[in-house]
């Protein structure tokens, strides 16, 4: 497993540090106006199939039975299975993805907000471009989670930074040449969408899977792969159909709140992606053969040993964004048309919605408990739970942030106008998203020690006491190493990076030293 997590996370960082530099591109050349928010609506919709499918449900449900097969039965039956799965979703997502290009206009009213004609008729152009991504990224989910089914975890992990690429040759390149240049991000995810997929195909053929797609909507094994990937749908996406709600809100928000938002997941997706994912993407193969071998100790100790790891990245990463929210929004994306007034927001998105960060990583990690043993129900029922939670959090907190931000000559033009007109109340969205995703963690964690598969391993009191310790001791030495910094809206590009690069650098340094002073060493995870 540590091997696959670093064959996988190395890959993934790659992806992730390119998806900044996209990000970074994509701020320089648009800023955070109207068409940015349009472009990020647009693909926000597709980017939420990709987690669905890639990082969520069609993985979690395809993996398992695809496992058991290969273990159990012959390489006949498995290549059939490719065939049919791929067929079967295949066809489906052609209807999803023609609906999705015939109603985009009715699609875009409900996530871009009809009040701005702008921003309505980009995204109703926008999503007809990135909607067939929808096709192209589940396909290639399929061959991903095969190929991770084999260990082969750098290949699949490595795809994401192909779309990357495009985007960047579009925002650079293509934009200017454009009469609209916001179309050309449009284009870019189509075409890179297609690139990923051809570019898994070779890998297929080495392992012989590599076949042509066939209908099998009644097929056995299909079925199963469908029966268990219709409740994880929905349990596997929580914290990305919050996101979804989130941009609902926003539509009616300041305009840049989309944009702005979208940057903090950014933000959250390095840490999230590299460990989260790249833990949870790893463990469910070994999950399912400990099942399906009826390995009890080995379960737990894989899920013991996934969780450790997790916290160890997941709690300082939660501090360090929180603090550095704004030093690295500035950094990173106020250059060219991205303004200081746009840092200060963004870096809001940053602080809230990183509050969530361990919940968000831990799911990743939690849920493969569940998939592993093919029960797709429990997860339902938690996702349900906290994706109720968020929609009345939602409220809450833009209640309380309405009254405190909002001043009486704005109220008197009425809410909508007082919440299209004062900046950073999507600030609420971010914390309730946050608050919601440990609801989830805590419900999941509820039912897993209940169902009784999963023994905690020992050294668990003096492993926390550990991070809480190291984590303490690196929070205060940001706060002192921050008291002494300048505004970083306020100076140059080149003072920035080098303040940056302090701060991070000395933050990681503090964490690290304090865990060895308190007797950490690497060997204690490995005995997990």
């Amino acid at each position: 497993m540590i091997r696959g997590l670093l064959s996988f996370s190395s890959m993934t960082m790659v992806s992730r540090v390119l998806g900044l530099v996209r990000d970074i591109a994509i701020n320089q050349a648009f800023g955070a106006n109207a068409g940015t928010d349009a472009f990020w609506v647009a693909f926000r919709i597709p980017n939420f199939m990709r987690r669905l499918f890639a990082e969520g449900s069609f993985s979690t449900a395809f993996v398992p039975v695809f496992t058991e097969i290969k273990e159990t039965r012959t390489h006949a039956d498995l290549k059939e299975l490719v065939a049919r799965v791929s067929g079967t979703l295949g066809g489906v997502l052609l209807v999803v993805t023609a609906l999705g290009l015939i109603f985009s206009p009715q699609i875009a009213l409900l996530f871009g907000g009809g009040d701005h004609q702008e921003k309505y008729g980009l995204t109703v152009e926008l999503l007809r471009l990135t909607f067939p991504f929808i096709l192209f990224v589940s396909l290639t989910a399929l061959a991903g989670g095969a190929l991770n089914s084999f260990h082969r975890f750098g290949l699949p992990a490595f795809t994401p930074v192909i779309l990357n690429l495009f985007m960047i040759a579009g925002a650079l390149w293509l934009a200017p040449r454009l009469e609209v240049p916001i179309l050309a991000l449009g284009w870019a995810v189509l075409l890179g969408g297609l690139a990923q997929l051809l570019f898994q195909l070779p890998a297929m053929r080495k392992l012989d899977l590599l076949t042509l797609p066939r209908w099998g909507w009644s097929h056995p094994d299909v079925r199963k792969v469908m029966k268990l990937m219709v409740p994880t749908l929905f349990g596997s996406s929580v914290a990305q159909i919050n996101l979804l709600l989130d941009t609902v809100i926003a539509a009616w928000l300041f305009t840049g709140s989309q944009t702005w938002l979208s940057q903090a997941d950014r933000f959250l997706e390095l840490p999230l992606g590299v460990f989260g994912i790249a833990l949870g993407t790893v463990i469910l193969p070994t999950l399912a053969r400990h099942h399906v071998n009826t390995d009890h100790a080995g379960f737990s100790k894989a899920l013991d040993w996934g969780l450790r790891t997790t916290l160890l990245i997941a709690v300082p990463a939660m501090l360090g964004l929180m603090l550095l929210s704004q030093p690295l929004v500035a950094t990173l994306f106020q250059h060219g048309k991205f303004t200081a007034f746009d840092t200060r927001m963004a870096a809001m998105s940053v602080f809230g919605l990183s509050f969530g960060l361990p919940a968000f990583a831990l799911v990743k990690i939690v849920l493969p408990a569940f998939y592993a043993r093919q029960d797709t129900r429990t997860p339902v029922r938690a996702g349900i739970a906290s994706l109720i939670a968020n929609m009345v959090l939602n409220g809450l907190f833009l209640l309380g942030l309405y009254h405190l931000w909002t001043t009486p000559e704005v109220r008197a033009g009425g809410v909508m106008h007082a919440l299209a007109s004062t900046p950073g109340l999507h600030l609420a969205l971010g914390l309730a998203s946050a608050a919601a995703s440990y609801i989830n963690l805590a419900l999941l964690w509820h039912w897993l020690r209940k169902a009784g598969v999963y023994d905690r391993q020992p050294g668990w009191t003096r492993y926390l006491v550990r991070l809480g310790t190291a984590c303490a001791a690196m929070t205060l030495a940001l706060l002192v190493a921050l008291h002494w910094t300048p505004d970083f809206t306020l100076i140059g590009k080149w003072e920035r990076i080098g303040y940056l690069a302090v701060l991070v650098g000395g933050g990681v340094s503090v964490y690290l030293l304090a865990l060895l002073a308190l007797g950490f060493r690497p060997r204690d995870l490995r005995e997990h």
